[in-house]
């Protein structure tokens, strides 16, 4: 008997182990992905405002990491003390005591994996969220206005709708299901970021007065291509992670499908993108090409699990078309957003959220809308009035002159090409 005991406790915590490093790892990979957003609006947007674009995809990373250790993650995960509400307890600041692992046998395997390692996965969650408005307001923000809002965001805003679903708040009592974050993460963003575009304008010369759009090509479409495939290989950590397990046949089986069902969405999404860019404009678009593989892997985040695989890559496709049609729609109503993350984020996000009862029958369409529309009027409406504030303390856009010179020279005082810059 001591001896079965002996073998079942070293299982567990082979297990435990095990499951810790797939989330270590899975973290890693999401980690690649604020490579791929940095590389991915460096290319969409001019060569002057290379710099502030890179500095704000650092800095953000870095701004979330801290804020979401000092207070974001004990609001978002609280333990018992808020479940089914609407506002937990605040926690305190994650110390090494959250590591402690003297329970994990006694649990009976209800602990699979460290606690820091499940911070880690989630802190680069929220550089994803933030990362989505980053790209939206580029070329004319300030850079210091838009770090403040990134305390708020990562700090505040975003832990506590996170709370509401994933920390056993009131929508996941009501049934809401959102397996990686379409809504949690990803319309998050581009609310946040329809937000701060309304009150910050479009870029000058953008839209005529005719109401006639003006394209402002990228700089480096290589550059945006490659941002793009990091953004595709990160996924596979974002969604597959969030099985949150691996140890057993049944675990491995799911992350198996849950990565295949990941990659046929982004699949479907860019073929199904460059078809409706074919058809609406007579060419083959690249840039639509880049945002339908990332509308497909939206789509697919809030359930990869249960849909087959030529599903999914269905539900990528419908993201894809949407995503096109959306960025035309944005330019119409002059909803000025340099490289699409309001649609790919925010309206594939929706669409994503609305597809999971399709596939997942213990899903219904009334919680989905319920937590799409909750979701979204607490991102955008907080959001707002944290822009607003900030406009009035200190601005959110830069100066006319600095905005035509570029806001390298502006708010970073250096060019990402200086031997191009004809002096």
């Amino acid at each position: 008997m001591e001896e079965l005991t002996k073998v079942t406790g070293s299982v567990t915590e082979l297990a435990y182990a095990l499951d810790t490093f797939y989330f270590l790892v899975s973290g890693a990979l999401v980690m690649w992905m604020a490579a791929g957003f940095a590389m991915l609006e460096a290319g969409l947007v001019r060569s002057k405002s290379t710099t502030e674009i890179l500095t704000k995809n650092i800095t953000l990373f870095a701004v979330a990491c801290i804020m979401y250790m000092l207070m974001g993650y004990t609001i978002m995960y609280p333990g018992d003390a808020g479940a089914g509400g609407w506002m937990p307890m605040f926690g305190g600041i994650l110390g090494k005591a959250d590591n402690d692992a003297a329970t994990v046998l006694a649990s009976g395997g209800d602990t699979y994996y460290s606690n820091l390692s499940d911070f880690f996965f989630q802190v680069v969650f929220v550089a994803t969220a933030m990362s989505v408005v980053s790209g939206a307001v580029a070329e004319r923000m300030k850079l210091w206005a838009f770090l403040l809002f990134a305390v708020v965001f990562t700090g505040f805003i975003y832990p506590l709708e996170g709370f509401w679903k994933w920390g056993g708040g009131f929508l996941d009592a009501k049934g809401f299901n959102d397996f990686a974050g379409s809504g949690i993460v990803h319309m998050a963003g581009g609310a946040a970021a329809l937000a701060g575009v309304i009150l910050l304008g479009a870029r000058k010369g953008k839209y005529g007065a005719d109401g006639k759009v003006h394209p402002i090509p990228g700089a480096n479409l290589p550059l945006a291509t490659l941002g793009t495939f990091i953004l595709w290989l990160g996924w596979f950590g974002f969604n597959g992670g969030s099985e949150l397990k691996l140890s057993d046949v049944g675990e491995a089986n799911a992350v198996a499908l849950v990565f295949v069902n990941t990659n046929m969405a982004a699949a479907g999404g860019v073929i199904a993108a460059l078809i409706t860019a074919r058809v609406m404009f007579g060419k083959a678009d690249l840039t639509m090409a880049l945002n339908g593989a990332l509308a497909g892997l939206v789509a697919i985040t809030a359930e990869p699990l249960t849909p087959a695989p030529g599903f999914a890559t269905l539900i990528g496709a419908i993201g894809g078309v949407l995503v096109v049609f959306s960025i035309v729609f944005m330019d119409k109503i002059k909803i000025d957003d340099p490289v699409g993350a309001i649609s790919v984020h925010g309206v594939v996000g929706m669409w994503g959220l609305l597809a999971v009862p399709l596939t997942n029958s213990e899903a219904n369409f009334g919680a989905q809308i319920m937590g799409l529309a909750t979701i979204f009027l607490w991102v955008f409406i907080s959001s707002f009035i944290v822009w607003f504030v900030i406009k009035m303390i200190m601005g959110i856009r830069v100066s006319e002159e600095e905005e035509y010179e570029g806001v390298d020279i502006g708010e970073c005082g250096m060019e990402a090409y200086p031997e191009f810059v004809v002096k």
